[in-house]
């Protein structure tokens, strides 16, 4: 009790998982100062204002060791035995399947932690004298390629959803877009088709459309949503002509970049109406109060949600839920349980729309297995989501609040990010079982074969951000790696699914190895594989362990990078280095680029390379170049396979400055692989990844 209250503060955050010394990117030592321990304490539910908040917190995580009170979820691996806390008696216990039926039972001694080990991978249910306790035993590692029958050496495209085209699409992408793209991919070779994110964003907000902002993790973007798909053609030509909107649509679907709160409100008029229709229909309003039930409160809680954010936005309260009347930052409470009530219509339409979205996802899913894809869509999932939004209303107890999602200084980045994201409370997930953790990996993989994690080094640790301070001012939060892998592993075993983990920038040599050997792949970029000398490395030499690509939504596209596109991009929006002549540096590795894929037999004439301006034989010799990587799977970015100079997004500047996430495709999904360069995109990548 003597110690001064900066050891005493250190210890505690230690203690509680927050590291009080990290190594930033160029391995400095750093030290995190008083004010943003004490704030990040307090978001984990540990106070740290003064001397007396530290003990008590203090005293408290001691109690969670001594077993003081059981975790409502642990985790195990098949075949090893069950780890329990320890207690100061013997205890009975018993375990039963998922059916309830007694697997085993008997008595464990005060001085032992052990049960016997599972084989079976699966959810459990522990009985510890009368304390219940759900125990999740994974497979030793995650669902993974060599898993998938006939699935040799396989390879896919990238795309962004809401890129995609279909005649009389309004002018944004949907399911109905994806399904058609799916078909069109599998013909030329495709064994996956990677998406964009398809998370719920705020339906009374359209202007805030980025996919890695979400509202919720749990449930879809109802914009995705084809009208036609439960309704005729005819009905919505009808509703069309009702709201005068021939000619809205049809102006939208013709531009380059997606208009998004003009898109949005011709859509969800249409959505509205046929929602209207269908009302009528009673076997369509049977089936939907069945998915209705079946999703139950997490779908209510979503659904009341979207018409209070409706509702308060149109009253001029815009923003998220912190700003409503305090009688609504409840979702349990009387007066959210009455707005619902009362507008009931408003919250069945969201429902509704969920049901719709669903259908459509699980839709694209079958098409492109239908179509002789192995592994279908795999679906991306966003590292947070909107402190503001559904998500972080409806499920308080497990989020952090007060805190933001993150990144230190870094090389490319001198002032660090703050995403002004929230994601999962590490106590949080404890207090809950893990509960939704759980629902977010099984909403990701419901309609897909596979998921890409964003930014996954957050399943071991954070950058968070205290409200109101610098994004230099944040600090790193530890998360239960073990735990969180074990999830995955087992939820993509359940679901037959592979994993893939965006294991981009600064990310420790231990943490790739830990993911690695529980089969999640990570992911190797062409323009990041050099050598010390600044040269290409072999695609030979890539990982065997990691995805192999061309690039990513956030860097050049080949044609891009190769004609310099995105070095004007970077001196427009000001992210360019003034002191660093970047043309001059692009020539020079144009040449080392052409010379490592004549070395891979993917180019030809080393000593020739083509001029900027001359994309076709570079593409082609990229695709073919990167498809020879050791990979368990290669996907391409569709930008990639049509030779396009833009990419989706540039981390940076906002959308008056660079269209983030409005760039459209330049054809139709049937026909969107139909050119010259396309073609010889996918022949090169088929043939490499599949010859003998």
């Amino acid at each position: 009790m003597n110690a001064p209250l900066d050891d005493r503060l250190a210890l505690l955050a230690e203690q509680a998982g927050v590291d009080v010394h990290w190594r930033d990117a160029l391995d400095r030592p750093q030290s995190v100062p008083a004010d943003t321990l004490r704030a990040v304490l307090r978001a984990l539910g540990l106070p740290a204002d003064n001397g007396d908040d530290v003990e008590a917190s203090l005293e408290r995580l001691a109690q969670e060791r001594a077993g003081a009170s059981l975790p409502r979820l642990i985790t195990a691996e098949a075949g090893a035995p069950i780890e329990v806390p320890v207690a100061p008696r013997g205890r009975a216990w018993k375990l039963l399947d998922e059916h309830d039926a007694l697997i085993a039972e008997g008595e464990l001694p005060s001085s032992d932690t052990r049960l016997p080990p599972l084989q079976q991978p699966g959810y459990y249910t522990l009985y510890l004298d009368d304390a219940e306790v759900t125990v999740a035993v994974a497979p030793s590692r995650a669902f993974s390629v060599r898993d998938i029958p006939g699935a040799h050496r396989p390879w896919g495209m990238a795309v962004q959803v809401s890129g995609l085209r279909r005649p009389s699409d309004g002018g944004i992408g949907d399911f109905t877009a994806l399904s058609i793209c799916a078909r069109a991919a599998a013909e030329k070779g495709a064994d996956a088709l990677a998406i964009s994110p398809v998370h719920a964003l705020f339906a009374a907000a359209p202007e805030r459309y980025s996919p890695y902002a979400p509202s919720s993790r749990l449930f879809l973007n109802g914009l995705y949503v084809d009208p036609v798909q439960t309704s005729s053609e005819q009905t919505v030509r009808a509703v069309i002509d009702t709201h005068n909107l021939r000619q809205e649509l049809a102006e939208l679907e013709w531009m380059e970049l997606i208009d998004w709160p003009r898109a949005a409100r011709a859509r969800m008029t249409i959505l509205r109406s046929v929602y209207e229709w269908a009302s009528v229909d009673f076997a369509h309003a049977e089936r939907f109060a069945t998915f209705r039930r079946e999703q139950g409160e997490p779908l209510e809680r979503h659904a009341r949600f979207e018409a209070l954010h409706a509702d308060f936005t149109a009253h001029g309260r815009p923003g998220g839920w912190q700003g409503w009347p305090a009688a609504f930052h409840d979702p349990a409470s009387p007066e959210v349980a009455s707005f619902a009530r009362e507008h009931s219509r408003e919250v069945g339409f969201h429902a509704w729309l969920q049901w719709l979205a669903a259908q459509g996802l699980s839709g694209a899913q079958k098409a492109a297995r239908d179509a002789g894809m192995k592994i279908g869509l795999i679906a991306d999932l966003a590292v947070g989501a909107d402190s503001g939004g559904s998500h972080a209303w409806a499920h308080q107890a497990e989020v952090l609040k007060g805190l933001s999602v993150g990144a230190p200084p870094d090389a490319l980045n001198r002032l660090g990010q703050d995403w002004g994201l929230t994601t999962f409370s590490p106590r949080g997930l404890r207090e809950t079982g893990f509960r939704g953790f759980i629902g977010m990996l099984r909403a990701a993989l419901a309609y897909a074969g596979g998921v890409r994690i964003d930014h996954i080094l957050g399943l071991k640790r954070l950058w968070m951000v205290p409200h109101g301070a610098g994004a230099t001012e944040g600090a790193y939060v530890r998360y239960p790696l073990q735990d969180l892998l074990r999830l995955i592993a087992l939820e993509s075993h359940l679901h037959r699914a592979v994993v893939i983990g965006e294991d981009l920038g600064t990310v420790p040599s231990d943490f790739r190895q830990a993911i690695g050997e529980k089969c999640v792949l990570g992911i190797r970029v062409l323009w990041f594989e050099r050598a010390e000398d600044g040269g290409f490395v072999s695609p030979r030499e890539w990982s065997d362990t990691a995805m192999a690509t061309t690039s990513t939504h956030d860097v050049p596209t080949v044609a891009g990078w190769w004609s310099g596109r995105d070095i004007e991009w970077r001196k427009r929006t000001g992210l360019d280095d003034p002191n660093v002549d970047e043309a001059a540096q692009r020539e020079v590795d144009r040449h080392r680029l052409w010379s490592a894929m004549y070395a891979s037999n993917s180019a030809y004439n080393a000593e020739a390379p083509p001029a900027p301006d001359d994309i076709s034989p570079v593409v082609v010799a990229a695709a073919k170049h990167v498809a020879q990587a050791p990979a368990p799977i290669a996907i391409f970015p569709v930008e990639d396979v049509l030779g396009l100079h833009e990419q989706p997004n540039l981390p940076g500047p906002t959308d008056a400055v660079h269209p983030n996430w409005r760039r459209r495709m330049p054809d139709s999904s049937s026909r969107l692989f139909d050119g010259p360069i396309a073609h010889a995109v996918a022949a090169a990548i088929d043939q490499t990844r599949n010859r003998t």
